[in-house]
């Protein structure tokens, strides 16, 4: 079932989903399992699952190092097949444009429509780690809203290599990202707001927010999305901190603010035990005034371990 399907099925109810980060390559997916099986308990409508880009390692060839492509995290379309399968859930699998060209990108769509799956979440992706700026792949897309268009021609049944006359064609729900604080490239909050008006008329169908940690810029952002006739839902993305070194990286990697208060909270524990108590219960009240707000669903940025997820949901439905 398409994600919008499931938020109008719920009648102003908030759902609860949330997001997983597959396994690196060598280790078991019963970890994975291991994460899933306790927000079961919530009845999540539909799981995320990233994607990553491909990245470059150092292998040692007869004495010498041989810079070498990987990725390090495949296998994202059979993962979400098997957490359908397992679970009886929706699986949103994220496609990116970064590390794929548009027939790669052909071949997942495919996939993933052969598998059942419904829902897309189309990203443009981050640079590599050696590239200050996200430069495209060669034959892939450059922004989000292309691989959007991309989406919708094959739901159509326009393939690369011509248009294909069936009576079963995809008709993926198609999710993006919006950012309250704004992209971290954008030059203003209003230009990133066009972008994602772009990626709307693109045929976009709902919105997923970068995490945030204060409620009132997603709120901001939000009526500023409404006012410039963007009118599909937009899911706030939430984030329970976890270490002190979040206070330093979350901000960095995602160009973000922390709200003092939650700043002098985490400076004041003693270790990170104490931290991750905090983060959870900052989260409760962020997710308990989203969820008077009437948000369609609270998703949770897992990132690979469920507890705290699992309590600030426990708190939640």
């Amino acid at each position: 079932m398409k994600v919008t399907d499931h938020i109008k099925n719920a009648k102003g109810k908030t759902l609860f989903s949330f997001e997983i980060v597959p396994p690196v390559k060598g280790k078991n997916i019963q970890e994975l399992y291991n994460n899933i099986d306790p927000l079961m308990e919530f009845k999540p409508p539909f799981i995320d699952v990233t994607t990553s880009r491909e990245e470059y390692v150092y292998v040692e060839k007869q004495g010498l190092l041989e810079k070498q492509m990987t990725r390090m995290r495949p296998g994202t379309v059979g993962i979400c097949a098997s957490i359908k399968h397992k679970y009886d859930v929706d699986t949103v699998p994220h496609v990116l444009c970064g590390g794929f060209t548009r027939e790669e990108t052909e071949y997942v769509l495919v996939d993933c429509h052969y598998l059942g799956i419904d829902n897309i979440m189309a990203l443009r992706g981050d640079a590599m780690k050696d590239q200050k700026y996200f430069v495209p792949t060669k034959g892939g897309h450059t922004y989000a809203t292309e691989l959007v268009e991309q989406i919708q021609s094959l739901n159509k049944g326009d393939y690369l290599h011509g248009t294909i006359e069936s009576g079963n064609c995809s008709d993926f729900c198609i999710g993006v990202a919006g950012y309250p604080e704004k992209h971290l490239e954008a030059p203003s909050l209003k230009s990133d707001l066009k972008r994602l008006k772009e990626k709307v008329e693109a045929g976009a169908d709902y919105v997923v927010t970068q995490m945030f940690f204060d409620n009132q810029k997603y709120f901001a952002f939000v009526k500023a999305a409404r006012d410039m006739g963007i009118e599909v839902p937009i899911i706030p993305g939430i984030k329970p901190i976890a270490v002190k070194r979040h206070l330093q990286i979350l901000p960095q990697v995602f160009r973000i603010d922390l709200p003092q208060d939650l700043i002098d909270a985490v400076d004041d524990c003693e270790d990170n035990k104490a931290v991750r108590q905090v983060g959870v219960e900052w989260a409760i009240q962020q997710s308990k005034e989203l969820k008077e707000a009437g948000v369609p669903v609270l998703h949770y940025y897992s990132m690979g371990k469920s507890d705290n997820i699992h309590a600030v949901a426990k708190a939640m439905f």
